[in-house]
């Protein structure tokens, strides 16, 4: 099975939102620099999968690998690169919305 390994838990901490209501209340520059940390941290294993890829399409050149592991390789760089796409045009169409809504 194939695991979509951009938003694992294993590489990058979840934000906690419950953890602030316990202790002091986080300050909204304080949430903006973790949220930005986060997707930092999932754009690099983006650009991570796609060198994985790129090494794999080169070793294949080189008769090192098997073209099923190129092709695995390359499927999962393009469907990260894919959803990543989705949750930006989905942010984008969000925070259009909210720019629509009349108060």
């Amino acid at each position: 099975m194939i695991q979509n390994t951009m938003f694992s838990t294993q590489a990058t901490q979840p934000l906690k939102m419950l953890e602030s209501s316990k202790s002091s209340e986080a300050t909204p520059s304080e949430s903006l620099s973790k949220f930005g940390s986060y997707l930092e941290d999932a754009i690099s294993q983006i650009a991570d999968q796609e060198k994985a890829s790129e090494e794999m399409s080169n070793k294949f050149m080189l008769g090192q690998v098997d073209v099923d592991q190129v092709m695995i390789s390359s499927e999962k760089a393009l469907l990260s690169l894919q959803l990543t796409s989705q949750v930006r045009n989905k942010v984008i169409e969000a925070y259009q919305e909210i720019m629509r809504t009349q108060v």
